[in-house]
This record gives C-alpha cells, sequence and structure tokens, in this order.
C-alpha cells in the first residue's frame, strides 16, 4: 500500500483509549504535522468543540490543532448549511452542536423550526425531548448527529444519541437522517473540508461497522488497527475488508512515516 496523500482516522480506539494516547499516536501525528501532511482527526462524539477536544489532546502528548478536528456537529451543521442556508432548528446538545449551528448562520427556535436536530447532552432532559416529538409531529424534519446508542463515562455506560432517537423515532414515526458514522455523508463532508479527493486519500479506525464500512462506501482506502473495537478474528464476517490491517497506530507510523 503506497503512501497516501491524505489522511482521515478515528480518535477513540486510534489515537487514544479513553484519556491515554496509544503508543506511536504522538509519533504519527508529529510526522503528518512535519510534512504538511492533510490530514483530519474524526469523531461521532457532538458534545465538544473542535477547540475543546484539540486542548484535551494537547495535554495528552498529541499535537492536533482545532482546525485539524471534524467532529458529527461540524458534520450535521455543514449538511444544513447546503441543504437549507439560513434555516431554523430547535437543536438538543451541548456547546459542540450548538456552535457549530449557530456558525453557519441558523437561529434555534422551538417555534416552528425546518428541523429538530439530536446530539448528545450530559443530561437529557424530558421536556425537550418531548417538544422535540410534538415539533416533528408538527412537520420539523428529524436530523441526528450520530447512531451510536450509548457511549462511555467516567461512572460507566450512557445513552447516546441514537438510544434518544430511536425513542423520538418510536413516539413519532419519523426516522432521522444520521450523520455521523458510518454515514458516508460524514466521509464526502469531511473531504469536502480538508479539500482533497477521495482516490488520494485513506481512512483510519478501530471498527469495521462504523470507520471501514464508511470509508469503503465513500471510495477511500482503508486502515484497520486492532488497539480497539474490532479484532482480528471478526474482520473475516465482513462482506466488505480494509485495504490493510494493522496492529496499532505505531505500526502505521512505522510503516508511512519512517525514512525508506
Amino acid at each position: 500500500m503506497k503512501t497516501p496523500k491524505n489522511f482521515l482516522m478515528d480518535m477513540d480506539g486510534v489515537l487514544v483509549r479513553g484519556r491515554t494516547p496509544i503508543p506511536g499516536a504522538d509519533s504519527f501525528i508529529d510526522w503528518l504535522n512535519t510534512n504538511h501532511i492533510p490530514y483530519l482527526v474524526l469523531t461521532n462524539n457532538p458534545l465538544y468543540t473542535a477547540r475543546d477536544l484539540a486542548h484535551r489532546l494537547q495535554t495528552i502528548g498529541l499535537a492536533i490543532p482545532a482546525e485539524r478536528i471534524f467532529t458529527s456537529a461540524m458534520a450535521t451543521a455543514d449538511f444544513l448549511r447546503v441543504q437549507k442556508p439560513g434555516g431554523t432548528a430547535y437543536v438538543i446538545g451541548e456547546s459542540g452542536l450548538t456552535e457549530a449551528i449557530y456558525s453557519i448562520g441558523y437561529i434555534m427556535t422551538d417555534h416552528d423550526p425546518d428541523y429538530v436536530v439530536l446530539g448528545e447532552t450530559h443530561g437529557y432532559n424530558i421536556s425537550q425531548i418531548t417538544r422535540a416529538i410534538r415539533l416533528i409531529g408538527d412537520g420539523a424534519r428529524f436530523i441526528a448527529t450520530n447512531p451510536d446508542p450509548s457511549g462511555p463515562s467516567d461512572e460507566g455506560i450512557v445513552p447516546a444519541c441514537g438510544a434518544m432517537a430511536a425513542l423520538i423515532e418510536k413516539a413519532t414515526g419519523v426516522a432521522p437522517l444520521f450523520v455521523g458514522k458510518p454515514n458516508p455523508l460524514m466521509m464526502r463532508l469531511a473531504l469536502n473540508h480538508l479539500g482533497v479527493h477521495s482516490e488520494e486519500s485513506v481512512m483510519i479506525g478501530d471498527r469495521m461497522d462504523t470507520d471501514i464500512v464508511a470509508g469503503v462506501s465513500s471510495g477511500l482506502d482503508t486502515i484497520l488497527v486492532l488497539t480497539g473495537v474490532t479484532v482480528r478474528e471478526a474482520v473475516e464476517r465482513y462482506p466488505y475488508q480494509p485495504t490493510a490491517i494493522f496492529e496499532s497506530i505505531g505500526d502505521v507510523a512505522a510503516a508511512f512515516a519512517s525514512p525508506s
């Protein structure tokens, strides 16, 4: 596999495990930065802004600037800007989502909005969910940042966007459009954000059912690393396959970043 010109990569399970960097992640990022190679870190997490995430990564030794991070909230905002410029939305989410929606010139309102946009929060509010259900029933389009049903926290598993979206769908009979992975839409939006082409890019991920299928569906080469969710023995079960498999991002760094 020749060295790609551009890199897209997942964050959790590829660069970090919780709040700990995966060995080799720092050298890989340093190689990308030093050689001015275009890259984006993609995350389905819509809670935080790119600046927030960049700060977190930098405190653990990963020199990733905010402009190299692309979240499902940012992808959702990009999608809305193209679909209906200057629209209105009822938004359930934290600063990562609300800032992205504001940045495209949208007005947030619960009065006859064009869209209900569901993200994730640190504490879902039943009044907000009820309001969203009623607005969708009245004709608002239903968009959600990511399909993940649950996520980790310091205290254990917590419900995520996909679980709340399922509740709203059950109550309204209206299914949302999920913008985040594995929807290839997020990959196309990330490529557009970076200003590069799929034929010259690779997606690095730790999950066959999100990262790799999204990359394959978007025409990218794909690299599966085995430091996250998918184990090597499970790969053959899928009808699509990664272009390459590496034990970790450290091995990717050794393959591409080391002098030949």
